[in-house]
């Protein structure tokens, strides 16, 4: 317990067992330094690349990113991950979950797909898998988008909608469920080529952001969560600079406020800040990730983390309310690490 009786906040990790990574981290998180104290760690789900906690932080969510693919349950008001019953089978090579409508989706990036597996009052998965949207499509890119990729599902902050990027097809599905299973309301194209990774909802629930890793941009979009339409607005280079090569961009965050937007890109070992104004979206400057191939980032209590895949360490950052600017702050060694969430 905290000072005055409060409960330790915490952070979980992923990692890529294959990798050497530990698999599931739990941390414990310092409020005032943003510093991550390493507790306990649970290695037997392969490869859970991505984390999600269900509203009342009690139980946490993982993909197992392997060909076959698989979504698990842990419950987590201890300071170790525990296995909650046995993973559900999704779709292959799943790189993401949220949860929507009483169920975990899961974004498959492998077999181009949204799987919906429902979940009991407890929290626990009930399932088998519910049902599965495949994806159909291509893009421009070889061999990147010979078909459909999907990579990020997530609820809209209205909670009426599912909404899934895919990297092979260029565009983004809103959904529903129905009969558990995901029914798609509409897909909006975006620019051929670009590559569409992950998408960030603004606080306000009137834009979104999808960063689009095959061409380092983002896309500012307006996002009508009464008719569940995301129209692109603008298209904004991620550097400041062009890149050597591909630059492989790859998360995107939103401050909570809504003043700002930070994304990192892999290729370069960097993260960009951008400050909001209306429809637009201004580069700040983009500061070194502090390790190698940061896959994702977070923001949590005024403070950016870092998983540094190949670097393996999560790196935390000091933001300036002011500018939005990171300044390193710490780092903790997690091997292969690809993804941090928090209570």
């Amino acid at each position: 317990m905290a000072d005055g009786g409060e409960r330790q906040r915490k952070a979980y990790i992923g990692s890529f067992t294959a990798a050497g990574g530990p698999g599931i981290v739990a941390a414990a998180v310092t409020p005032d330094t943003g510093a991550l104290t390493l507790l306990s760690a649970y290695d037997g789900l392969p490869d859970p690349s991505y984390l999600a906690l269900a509203p009342d932080g009690g139980t946490l969510y993982a993909v197992s990113e392997t060909a076959e693919g698989t979504v698990a349950a842990f419950r987590v008001t201890g300071d170790r991950p525990e296995p909650a019953g046995r993973p559900v089978p999704v779709g292959g090579g799943p790189t993401h979950l949220g949860l929507y409508d009483g169920h975990v989706l899961t974004a498959d990036y492998g077999s181009g797909s949204v799987t919906a597996v429902p979940l009991r009052p407890d929290g626990t998965l009930a399932g088998p898998a519910s049902g599965t949207l495949r994806h159909t499509g291509s893009g421009p890119h070889t061999p990147r988008q010979q078909a459909p990729h999907a990579h990020q599902v997530q609820a809209d902050p209205s909670g009426r909608w599912a909404v899934s990027v895919d990297l092979g097809t260029d565009s983004v599905r809103v959904c529903t469920l129905t009969g558990g299973a995901p029914a798609p309301h509409r897909e909006i194209a975006l620019r051929p080529g670009s590559g569409p990774r992950h998408l960030a909802f603004h606080p306000d629930g009137e834009y979104a952001y999808v960063l689009n890793e095959l061409a380092p941009t983002l896309t500012v979009c307006r996002w009508d969560a009464a008719e569940g339409l995301l129209k692109p607005l603008s298209e904004v280079q991620v550097l400041a600079d062009a890149p050597a090569g591909d630059a492989y961009p790859s998360g995107v965050v939103v401050s909570p406020d809504g003043r700002f937007v930070w994304t990192a890109t892999r290729g370069e070992d960097v993260m960009s800040t951008f400050a909001v104004a209306g429809d637009e979206l201004r580069l700040v400057a983009t500061v070194a990730c502090g390790g190698h191939w940061p896959r994702a980032i977070a923001e949590s209590g005024g403070f950016l983390y870092v998983a540094n895949e190949r670097s393996g360490e999560v790196t935390w950052f000091a933001l300036d309310p002011e500018t939005g600017l990171p300044a390193r702050a710490g780092a903790v060694k997690v091997p292969a690490a690809s993804c941090v969430v928090f209570d």
